[in-house]
This record gives structure tokens, C-alpha cells and sequence, in this order.
């Protein structure tokens, strides 16, 4: 299976490093804007292989040459600000990016599932999904599967138990008007209930990724890690469920949106939506976080 990571930065390198390391794909190409930092990637991830039990072939290209992919990621990203405090900052320019990025990918890569990493996410896979004219299964946005795993992670501290013995979604925006779901939140069959000491730990999630950017100027191995789970269950088949963002008509009653949701993720995309029933408090959640998303597609499309 061809693998292409369209931007190889912190996250899009980094990504790459764990599909070699994995042995996910036989396939993997790398692009970048800046050719050279490309070839560079390839050729170091190609000495790789000898401590890996599974060859790949591994190439680099310009952006606009690669073709014929099962897979393609999109990592490309205008420079971080240091001055940034919501992914947000970064729509219009990523706008205008994706605007040149993905006509000329998705004609040359017609059959290709498209994976969305590039802030603000929502948007962009809304963007993809318009520009590419794929339907909605084929374009994926990672969205808030990594903010629910760091919501697992930060409730194993406190819980004691596995991160992923832990069943608990964020969805919604990835950002501030995200949203836990306690009341289907569990482990080993037990609720993990909505109280003061578990809703702090949701606040510290939505913090979480800013925290990693404050302190080392990006974020790369959970984000990259989630993405490599994402790629998994394509290439697997494994009919995994993970919240993502995604293009749907209509969901738990709000129309034409795109944020991350429960999804059943296989070798065809996205398989169907989960419909699970929320409780008044999270029902209000979900409705805020869609006018919220809503008017940011107004606004920046």
C-alpha cells in the first residue's frame, strides 16, 4: 500500500518514522515544499530499515508529482507564530495553501483516502472534502482522537488503569469548544462519572497541546502516534472506533458540519457514524461547539 506524507516537519517526519518503524505500508513517499529536506528524510529513513523486520520502499518527490497513493496525509502547514495562542491563527493562510495543495493532489491521487492533520482541522477537512470532491468517508481529520488520548492518558494517572483499558471520547472542535462524553465514559464496565476531579482533568486536555507548544515550539509524537493509529485501521482493515473529524449532513440533529464524531474507521475510510445518546449536558455541548464551528467555515471560506 502507497503511503504519501504531504509536509515533512516535526509531525510529518516524525509520522514517517513511525509507519517505518512499524512496518505499516510497503510504500512510503514523502513531500515537502522544500524538496532537499524531503530526499534528506527518505534517504536517512532508508538506513532505518536494516533494524526493521519489515522492507518498504521509501521515496522522496516534489508535491505536485505524487501520484497513484492509497493514502494520503496532509501535514503541510504555513510556519507556527510564536506569538500563537488558537489554531485558528492559522486558517487563512492554511486556507489559501490547501487552496493550491489539494486540486492537483486529489486529481493525481483519485482512489486515495485523505488524512487531515494541518490546523485549524475542521476546517480544513471541510476544505478538502469541498475542494477534492471525495466523498465525505474518504477524507478524515484527526481532530479530537489526539485530545482523547490525552484525556486517557491524564485520567490513567488518576485512575490507575491503562489508558487504552479506558473508554472515554472527547468530540467536537478540535479546541476550545471541545466536549468530553462521561456519560459513556468507563472502564472494565464501570463509569467513569462527571465530577469536579475528572472535569479539572478534561480542562488540563484542552490546555494540553498548547502546553507542548509553549514549551518546545510544536507538537509531534502524540500527534503523529494518533495519525499512525489512524493509518493502521485503513490499511488493516481493522474497523476501529476513534472520534474524528468529518464532513456530515447531518448528526445527532445538527446539519451540515464538520467536526470530529464516533466513526468506524477500515480500509474504505470512514464505514458508518456512531450515534451514541448524550445526556442534556453534553447535548448543549454539541450544539454550542457546532455554531461555533459553523461560523468559522463562514467566516475563513
Amino acid at each position: 500500500m502507497k503511503i504519501a506524507i504531504i509536509g515533512t516537519g516535526n509531525v510529518g517526519s516524525t509520522l514517517a518514522y513511525a509507519l517505518v518503524l512499524k512496518g505499516v505500508g510497503n510504500h512510503l513517499v514523502l513531500a515537502n515544499r522544500n524538496i532537499t529536506k524531503a530526499q534528506g528524510d527518505a534517504l536517512d529513513l532508508q538506513h532505518t530499515l536494516a533494524f526493521c523486520q519489515r522492507p518498504m520502499q521509501i521515496e522522496s518527490n516534489a508535491i505536485d508529482q505524487v501520484h497513484d497513493s492509497d493514502i494520503v496525509v496532509v501535514t503541510a502547514s504555513v510556519p507556527l507564530s510564536n506569538e500563537m495562542s488558537t489554531r485558528l491563527e492559522l486558517g487563512p493562510a492554511n486556507v489559501n495553501l490547501f487552496r493550491q495543495l489539494i486540486p492537483t493532489l486529489s486529481q493525481q491521487n483519485p482512489r486515495a483516502i485523505f488524512i487531515i492533520v494541518t490546523n485549524p482541522v475542521d476546517i480544513l477537512t471541510y476544505l478538502t472534502t469541498q475542494l477534492s470532491g471525495f466523498p465525505a468517508t474518504r477524507v478524515l481529520g484527526i481532530g479530537t482522537l489526539i485530545d482523547s488520548a490525552r484525556f486517557r492518558a491524564l485520567l490513567s494517572v488518576k485512575e490507575q488503569i491503562h489508558p487504552d483499558d479506558l473508554r472515554a471520547y472527547i468530540l467536537g472542535e478540535h479546541g476550545p469548544n471541545q466536549f468530553p462524553v462521561f456519560s459513556h465514559a468507563s472502564a472494565g464496565g464501570e463509569q467513569i462519572i462527571d465530577n469536579p476531579t475528572h472535569r479539572e482533568i478534561f480542562n488540563e486536555v484542552s490546555d494540553a497541546g498548547f502546553d507542548v507548544y509553549k514549551l518546545k515550539g510544536y507538537t509531534n509524537y502524540a500527534i503523529a502516534a494518533a495519525t499512525c493509529e489512524v493509518i493502521q485501521s485503513i490499511v488493516y482493515d481493522d474497523h476501529r472506533t476513534m472520534p474524528l473529524s468529518t464532513y456530515f449532513d447531518e448528526w445527532q440533529g445538527i446539519q451540515d458540519n464538520c467536526f470530529s464524531i464516533p466513526v468506524v474507521v477500515g480500509r474504505v475510510g470512514i464505514i458508518r457514524h456512531l450515534h451514541p445518546d448524550l445526556n442534556p449536558r453534553e447535548i448543549a455541548a454539541l450544539k454550542k461547539t457546532a455554531a461555533l464551528v459553523k461560523s468559522n467555515l463562514q467566516t475563513l471560506l
